[in-house]
């Protein structure tokens, strides 16, 4: 039996599964996935989890169940891609012939001092779930700050603004205005939405240390009852440690057909491999479906696509509490009510059409 491995049980390695199970597997091919949950856990929603919005039961997807499927759950320490071996947290190893390495991101704190210690995440579900306990468990008019005003910082912020009103929200960015990857018209449409709701965005902020309890802008200190960071990511660690090529990001350098270069048997999936656009789990979608192809063909004893069109997203939605959202559909720019309606029934297309 051949055996694909695959790390991390995101959204590039469920589209996969769903692309090959249950029909398209070929009978000399086994599958195992390697994951700390039992679950595909909803990524894009992690915000509303830690703003205690939805219930930890809505953001997770059964795994999908196959005769030449199994599951390993534990923490990836390593991966050996001469002996084409992964080492896991409880000194057990699994050998691969074909890997597919989707391990996801982790907080990038940028050498701030005390950052990582003091300030909660939304990276992990382990880490929602401990985010969550800290805000809601604040006392009323507890100050609470978010660093950095990219997409989660903003989402987190609104849902936190309608799930605990009580609470006065300090957005930290250091540009001009927030979520400059949108057209001006949106970013100003977030942010009167923000005045409207009492939540504060210090512009132009440079987070130099932080400490228990205090957050210090250009070296002032100021008190925050919790602080959360959402101010930039990075590969995860394991990727991080492959001594093979990346970009400035730290992601891993690939071939047009998504594998290392030197391991055509080794292909990397989302947030760790280095793409034309930003992470997202669009982007790692489509990349799957590529991989896909790259796989049937070899196993077939085929010649794989020397090269794949570009990977056409969608666009980008956003939301602002429960009723209203902000997003780019095919370059058009949406506000309102209706981006809002588009992202939950994206949400709910995913749960409950996604094939299994």
């Amino acid at each position: 039996m051949r055996h694909l491995v695959l790390l991390g049980g995101g959204y590039g390695n469920m589209r996969i599964l769903l692309r090959l199970l249950p029909n398209h597997l070929p009978d000399n091919v086994h599958i195992t996935l390697i994951d700390r949950v039992p679950y595909h856990c909803l990524k894009t929603e992690y915000y509303a989890l830690a703003a205690g919005t939805i219930s930890d039961h809505d953001i997770r997807v059964p795994f999908p169940e196959h005769p030449r499927l199994t599951y390993r759950f534990g923490e990836v320490v390593r991966i050996d891609l001469d002996a084409q071996t992964v080492f896991l947290q409880d000194d057990t190893t699994v050998s691969y012939d074909d890997l597919v390495i989707g391990l996801g991101c982790e907080d990038k704190y940028h050498g701030v001092p005390g950052a990582e210690q003091f300030t909660y995440s939304i990276q992990s579900i382990d880490k929602a779930r401990m985010t969550y306990q800290a805000l809601n468990n604040l006392p009323p008019r507890s100050v609470v700050g978010i660093v950095g005003a990219g997409l989660s910082g903003v989402e987190l912020a609104s849902e936190l603004a309608e799930s605990r009103p009580d609470l006065h929200v300090m957005l930290f960015d250091r540009g001009e205005r927030i979520l400059p990857m949108f057209p001006e018209r949106l970013s100003e449409y977030v942010e009167g939405w923000f005045h409207e709701h009492d939540i504060d965005i210090i512009r132009r902020s440079n987070i130099t240390k932080v400490e228990e309890g205090v957050l210090y802008n250009h070296d002032e200190p100021i008190h925050c009852d919790a602080i959360v960071w959402t101010a930039g990511i990075q590969p995860n660690r394991v990727v991080r440690e492959l001594n093979v090529e990346k970009d400035a990001q730290g992601r891993v350098v690939l071939t047009n057909q998504h594998y290392i270069p030197g391991y055509e048997n080794v292909y990397v999936v989302g947030d760790c491999a280095s793409l034309p656009h930003s992470p997202s789990a669009q982007l790692a979608e489509g990349q799957a479906e590529q991989i896909v192809q790259v796989l049937q063909k070899r196993w077939h004893g085929e010649e794989p696509p020397h090269e794949f069109p570009p990977i056409k997203l969608k666009g980008v939605l956003g939301s602002l509490g429960k009723k209203h959202g902000f997003g780019l559909v095919a370059d058009r720019a949406l506000t309102g009510r209706v981006p809002r309606l588009l992202k939950s029934g994206v949400l709910w297309m995913y749960k409950y059409h996604n094939g299994y």
